[in-house]
């Protein structure tokens, strides 16, 4: 099986602290980018941002790295204006944590949303493996290399490995979200699919807030 990425494997660039103006102004032309981060934990309130990883359609990955918390910006950043544009779609793989993480480090309230992962338990009923590296495999024939997934992302020194792994994890989005698309409207459920999306941001600020399984029993 292949390894390779759909995109054109171009050389991600990191940027400290934010994007800058250039980068942003290239990014708000997009009718899509993927976005994904790596953060100390899963545990978003202890367990800080320290990378968020965008990739456009042509394969444009950039990485903003935040060494310290004092790097964290609050307001008026320019992430966070790409990550409000409501032009521009936001696809994420598990949006529900990353959308959280936005919020709660750069004060961000991300839209539109596009997950993949939601998108995958509406249409591939028939298993209950819906992680990017099981997306990959059977909708684009590709196997990703995970091996950093669990790593230090907060040491000044990212290695070539880490780094690669997290232009995967956005590289191949824009391509399953084409496959996953097909599917929903196949299935009649695109419009379930976007109405999920739409609700993500409460489902994350209820996250944040403590609350979890509010509609359970």
């Amino acid at each position: 099986m292949s390894t390779e990425v759909v995109v054109k494997n171009r050389k991600p660039e990191l940027f400290e602290r934010d994007l800058p103006e250039e980068r942003l102004n290239h990014y708000l032309t997009k009718q899509c980018i993927a976005v994904d981060t790596e953060t100390r934990g899963l545990i978003v309130p202890r367990d800080r941002l320290c990378l968020v990883q965008i990739c456009d359609e042509e394969g444009l990955v950039t990485f903003v790295r935040f060494q310290h918390l004092s790097d964290l910006p609050r307001e008026n950043s320019n992430l966070k204006k790409l990550m409000e544009a409501p032009q521009v779609m936001k696809l994420f793989h598990f949006a529900r944590f990353d959308v959280a993480v936005m919020k709660h480090y750069l004060n961000a309230t991300v839209n539109p949303i596009w997950c993949t992962k939601i998108a995958s338990k509406l249409v591939r009923t028939y298993t209950d493996r819906h992680s990017l590296k099981d997306l990959t495999r059977e909708l684009l024939q590709l196997e990703m290399d995970k091996s950093d997934q669990s790593s230090d992302w907060a040491k000044p020194d990212l290695t070539d490995s880490q780094l690669e792994y997290a232009a995967n994890d956005v590289r191949n989005l824009h391509a399953l979200q084409t496959k996953l698309r097909y599917l929903l409207e196949r299935e009649d459920r695109m419009h379930l699919a976007e109405r999920l999306f739409q609700a993500l941001p409460i489902v994350c600020e209820m996250d944040l807030r403590g609350w979890k399984d509010i509609f359970e029993h």
